[in-house]
Protein backbone atom coordinates (compact mmCIF):
# COMPACT_ATOMS: atom_id res chain seq x y z
CA UNK A 1 0.00 0.00 0.00
CA UNK A 2 1.63 3.28 -0.80
CA UNK A 3 0.66 6.40 0.83
CA UNK A 4 1.22 9.90 -0.79
CA UNK A 5 3.18 12.04 1.39
CA UNK A 6 1.84 15.46 0.51
CA UNK A 7 -0.87 16.93 -1.58
CA UNK A 8 0.56 17.43 -4.74
CA UNK A 9 -0.21 16.63 -8.92
CA UNK A 10 1.09 12.98 -9.68
CA UNK A 11 2.62 11.31 -12.76
CA UNK A 12 2.57 8.20 -12.55
CA UNK A 13 3.14 6.16 -15.73
CA UNK A 14 1.94 9.51 -17.76
CA UNK A 15 -1.11 10.37 -16.19
CA UNK A 16 -1.68 13.75 -14.43
CA UNK A 17 -4.13 13.62 -11.08
CA UNK A 18 -4.29 15.05 -7.50
CA UNK A 19 -4.19 12.25 -4.10
CA UNK A 20 -4.83 14.74 -1.08
CA UNK A 21 -2.02 13.80 1.48
CA UNK A 22 -3.99 12.00 3.47
CA UNK A 23 -5.77 9.33 1.26
CA UNK A 24 -4.21 6.18 -0.18
CA UNK A 25 -4.02 4.46 -3.37
CA UNK A 26 -2.42 1.23 -3.21
CA UNK A 27 0.32 -0.86 -5.86
CA UNK A 28 -1.65 -1.47 -9.46
CA UNK A 29 -4.09 1.29 -9.52
CA UNK A 30 -4.69 3.16 -12.64
CA UNK A 31 -6.44 7.11 -12.39
CA UNK A 32 -6.72 9.23 -15.33
CA UNK A 33 -5.79 12.82 -16.15
CA UNK A 34 -7.28 15.36 -14.39
CA UNK A 35 -9.21 12.68 -11.67
CA UNK A 36 -8.85 14.49 -7.90
CA UNK A 37 -8.73 12.35 -4.71
CA UNK A 38 -10.21 13.78 -1.80
CA UNK A 39 -9.25 13.93 1.96
CA UNK A 40 -9.30 10.44 3.93
CA UNK A 41 -9.90 7.82 1.20
CA UNK A 42 -8.59 4.85 -0.40
CA UNK A 43 -8.29 3.35 -3.64
CA UNK A 44 -7.67 -0.37 -3.86
CA UNK A 45 -5.37 -2.47 -6.28
CA UNK A 46 -6.73 -3.38 -9.62
CA UNK A 47 -9.21 -0.26 -9.61
CA UNK A 48 -9.58 1.62 -13.13
CA UNK A 49 -10.66 5.59 -12.63
CA UNK A 50 -11.12 7.83 -15.45
CA UNK A 51 -10.45 11.27 -16.52
CA UNK A 52 -11.68 13.98 -14.65
CA UNK A 53 -13.56 12.61 -11.57
CA UNK A 54 -14.00 13.65 -8.44
CA UNK A 55 -13.58 11.86 -5.61
CA UNK A 56 -14.97 13.03 -2.23
CA UNK A 57 -13.87 12.78 1.22
CA UNK A 58 -13.89 9.13 3.08
CA UNK A 59 -14.53 7.12 0.14
CA UNK A 60 -13.47 3.51 -0.46
CA UNK A 61 -12.50 2.03 -4.38
CA UNK A 62 -12.53 -1.24 -3.41
CA UNK A 63 -10.14 -3.71 -5.81
CA UNK A 64 -10.98 -3.61 -10.04
CA UNK A 65 -13.46 -1.36 -9.54
CA UNK A 66 -14.78 0.45 -13.02
CA UNK A 67 -15.10 3.66 -12.80
CA UNK A 68 -15.59 5.92 -15.89
CA UNK A 69 -14.44 9.52 -16.97
CA UNK A 70 -15.88 12.44 -15.27
CA UNK A 71 -17.49 10.54 -12.16
CA UNK A 72 -18.70 12.72 -9.61
CA UNK A 73 -18.47 10.54 -5.84
CA UNK A 74 -19.58 12.35 -2.97
CA UNK A 75 -18.23 12.16 1.08
CA UNK A 76 -18.73 8.58 2.86
CA UNK A 77 -19.46 6.59 -0.26
CA UNK A 78 -17.90 2.65 -0.38
CA UNK A 79 -17.21 1.72 -4.11
CA UNK A 80 -17.80 -2.17 -3.54
CA UNK A 81 -15.74 -4.92 -5.76
CA UNK A 82 -18.87 -5.86 -8.57
CA UNK A 83 -19.84 -2.49 -9.21
CA UNK A 84 -19.19 0.08 -12.49
CA UNK A 85 -20.02 3.21 -12.84
CA UNK A 86 -19.78 4.25 -16.15
CA UNK A 87 -19.07 8.35 -17.26
CA UNK A 88 -20.67 11.09 -15.92
CA UNK A 89 -22.65 9.18 -13.08
CA UNK A 90 -22.70 10.99 -9.96
CA UNK A 91 -23.15 8.95 -6.72
CA UNK A 92 -24.65 11.31 -3.47
CA UNK A 93 -23.33 11.84 -0.10
CA UNK A 94 -23.69 8.62 1.93
CA UNK A 95 -25.34 6.53 -0.74
CA UNK A 96 -24.92 2.56 -0.25
CA UNK A 97 -23.94 0.14 -3.17
CA UNK A 98 -23.78 -3.37 -1.74
CA UNK A 99 -22.17 -6.70 -3.75
CA UNK A 100 -23.59 -9.82 -1.65
CA UNK A 101 -27.44 -10.74 -1.43
CA UNK A 102 -27.17 -12.96 1.77
CA UNK A 103 -23.85 -11.72 3.64
CA UNK A 104 -23.51 -13.88 6.91
CA UNK A 105 -20.53 -13.13 9.53
CA UNK A 106 -20.93 -16.94 10.14
CA UNK A 107 -20.16 -18.09 6.74
CA UNK A 108 -18.41 -15.51 5.34
CA UNK A 109 -18.19 -15.07 0.92
CA UNK A 110 -15.22 -13.58 -0.19
CA UNK A 111 -13.73 -13.38 -3.83
CA UNK A 112 -14.88 -12.32 -6.99
CA UNK A 113 -17.00 -15.15 -7.41
CA UNK A 114 -19.80 -14.37 -4.61
CA UNK A 115 -20.01 -10.57 -6.37
CA UNK A 116 -22.68 -9.72 -8.20
CA UNK A 117 -22.64 -7.10 -10.86
CA UNK A 118 -24.09 -3.85 -10.74
CA UNK A 119 -24.38 -1.31 -13.49
CA UNK A 120 -24.15 2.33 -13.25
CA UNK A 121 -25.03 3.39 -16.85
CA UNK A 122 -23.55 6.96 -18.15
CA UNK A 123 -24.75 10.20 -16.38
CA UNK A 124 -26.89 8.66 -14.43
CA UNK A 125 -27.64 9.84 -10.52
CA UNK A 126 -27.93 8.52 -7.72
CA UNK A 127 -28.95 10.64 -4.53
CA UNK A 128 -27.98 11.06 -1.13
CA UNK A 129 -28.55 7.81 1.17
CA UNK A 130 -30.03 5.94 -1.14
CA UNK A 131 -29.08 1.86 -1.14
CA UNK A 132 -28.41 0.47 -4.43
CA UNK A 133 -29.17 -3.35 -3.80
CA UNK A 134 -26.27 -5.60 -5.60
CA UNK A 135 -27.65 -7.34 -8.98
CA UNK A 136 -29.14 -4.21 -10.61
CA UNK A 137 -28.50 -2.46 -13.69
CA UNK A 138 -29.41 1.58 -13.37
CA UNK A 139 -30.15 2.83 -16.92
CA UNK A 140 -28.60 5.88 -18.43
CA UNK A 141 -29.68 9.23 -17.63
CA UNK A 142 -32.23 7.90 -14.62
CA UNK A 143 -32.29 9.48 -11.45
CA UNK A 144 -32.09 7.75 -8.09
CA UNK A 145 -33.95 10.38 -5.41
CA UNK A 146 -32.44 10.68 -1.98
CA UNK A 147 -33.03 7.58 0.15
CA UNK A 148 -34.20 5.23 -2.18
CA UNK A 149 -33.65 1.88 -1.87
CA UNK A 150 -33.35 0.25 -5.53
CA UNK A 151 -34.28 -3.56 -5.82
CA UNK A 152 -34.72 -4.26 -9.20
CA UNK A 153 -33.35 -3.00 -12.88
CA UNK A 154 -33.92 0.59 -13.49
CA UNK A 155 -34.67 1.82 -17.05
CA UNK A 156 -33.19 4.75 -18.89
CA UNK A 157 -34.45 7.79 -17.81
CA UNK A 158 -36.34 6.69 -14.97
CA UNK A 159 -37.01 8.77 -11.85
CA UNK A 160 -37.40 5.87 -9.40
CA UNK A 161 -38.70 7.17 -5.03
CA UNK A 162 -39.22 4.94 -2.18
CA UNK A 163 -38.28 2.12 -0.48
CA UNK A 164 -38.77 -0.02 -2.73
CA UNK A 165 -37.87 1.92 -5.18
CA UNK A 166 -40.60 2.77 -8.08
CA UNK A 167 -41.04 4.60 -10.94
CA UNK A 168 -43.03 7.63 -10.39
CA UNK A 169 -41.75 10.16 -13.58
CA UNK A 170 -39.56 10.19 -16.31
CA UNK A 171 -36.52 12.69 -16.85
CA UNK A 172 -34.86 13.92 -19.60
CA UNK A 173 -30.76 14.52 -19.96
CA UNK A 174 -30.38 17.55 -17.75
CA UNK A 175 -33.00 15.68 -15.03
CA UNK A 176 -36.39 17.99 -15.78
CA UNK A 177 -39.23 15.60 -15.63
CA UNK A 178 -41.43 15.29 -18.50
CA UNK A 179 -45.15 15.42 -19.36
CA UNK A 180 -46.41 13.38 -21.84
CA UNK A 181 -49.91 13.62 -23.80
CA UNK A 182 -52.38 11.27 -24.81
CA UNK A 183 -50.63 9.40 -27.26
CA UNK A 184 -47.20 8.83 -24.77
CA UNK A 185 -45.07 11.72 -26.53
CA UNK A 186 -43.59 14.10 -24.72
CA UNK A 187 -44.69 17.90 -24.63
CA UNK A 188 -41.21 18.37 -25.96
CA UNK A 189 -41.83 16.18 -28.69
CA UNK A 190 -38.31 14.17 -28.06
CA UNK A 191 -39.47 11.34 -26.29
CA UNK A 192 -42.40 8.37 -26.48
CA UNK A 193 -43.37 6.07 -23.62
CA UNK A 194 -43.63 2.58 -25.31
CA UNK A 195 -44.52 -0.48 -22.93
CA UNK A 196 -42.81 1.75 -19.97
CA UNK A 197 -39.79 2.51 -21.70
CA UNK A 198 -38.81 5.91 -22.82
CA UNK A 199 -37.19 6.13 -26.15
CA UNK A 200 -36.45 8.76 -28.32
CA UNK A 201 -39.16 10.19 -30.01
CA UNK A 202 -38.51 9.53 -34.30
Amino acid sequence: MKKKNESANIRENQRQFFVHESSYVDDGVLIGDGTKVWHFSHIQTGSIIGKNCSIGQNVNIANNVKIGNSVKIQNNVSVYEGVELEDYVFCGPSMVFTNIKLPRSEFPQRGAEFYLKTLVKKSASIGANATIVCGTTIGEYALIGSGTVVTKNVPAHALIVGNPGKITGWIDKKGNKLEFDETGVSKCGKYRLIENKLVKNK
